[in-house]
Parts: C-alpha cells; sequence; structure tokens
C-alpha cells in the first residue's frame, strides 16, 4: 500500500533564500508520490520553518531530510550551528513581525518535535526534527 512503507530522503540545500521553496516543492512531491498528500499541507508549513530557520540563522549550507516509518511522518533540518535552540524572544522585543514565531508554530502543530547536536560530513551542527502521525 502506497505511504505505509519505511523510507527517507535528504536534500542537501546551499545557504540561499530560495531554498526554502526548493525544499517545500521536493516535500509535496514527495509526499504525494508515496500516497500521502492529505499531510502536504502541514508538513510544507513545518518544513518551511524549519529549512528558514537554517537559512536565516546560519552562513552555511544545510539539509532537509524527510522520513516515513510505522506511519509517522519525521521532517528534518540540519544546519552548521551547533548551538542550542533560543527561546523564542517576547513579541514586543522581537525586531521583526515574524521573529521567534517559527519555533511556535513547530510545538503548536507537530505532535513531536525535538533537536540533537549532530555531525554530518564532518560538520558539527544541529538537527531540528519534528513528526506528524499519518492518520487521515
Amino acid at each position: 500500500m502506497p505511504g505505509h512503507d519505511h523510507w527517507e530522503y535528504s536534500l542537501n540545500i546551499p545557504h540561499d533564500p530560495r531554498a526554502v521553496t526548493i525544499s517545500r516543492r521536493t516535500l509535496r512531491l514527495i509526499l504525494t508520490l508515496h500516497g500521502l498528500a492529505h499531510l502536504t499541507d502541514l508538513a510544507e508549513l513545518l518544513a518551511t520553518e524549519l529549512i528558514t530557520n537554517a537559512v536565516r540563522h546560519t552562513e552555511s549550507p544545510a539539509a532537509l531530510r524527510v522520513g516515513w516509518s510505522a506511519g509517522v511522518l519525521r521532517i528534518g533540518a540540519w544546519d552548521a550551528d551547533p548551538r542550542p535552540l533560543e527561546p523564542s524572544p517576547p513579541p514586543e522585543s522581537a525586531t521583526e513581525p515574524e521573529d521567534g514565531r517559527g519555533l511556535e508554530l513547530i510545538r503548536a502543530c507537530a505532535d513531536l518535535w525535538g533537536w540533537q547536536p549532530l555531525t554530518r560530513n564532518g560538520n558539527r551542527g544541529k538537527y531540528v526534527w519534528c513528526e506528524l502521525t499519518g492518520a487521515a
């Protein structure tokens, strides 16, 4: 049955704001081809926030990882900044109207999320991930 096996994709992305759109469109294609179109809108929102954070807050390439196992979709972003995630600034201290909203959206919309230090291709960094259950 489509969408119910185990798979994983990784997309290496350059430090470029256009990578966010490319990541989102790639994710949509992956989910559609695996019969998981019902997860696309929410998964795109979460992936957009993860990749946007990686591109905005680092000066190096990043990676998007998308995987499916046991009825759970995991979306993650690796970036080369090993520093722990900072709590969101209070709304009145944010420099941009959207500052700090990404992790709040992830907390509110994902079934589970987290982060961990991760070394990738010899570069220290972190991996921020979230999960969605695949129930329609």
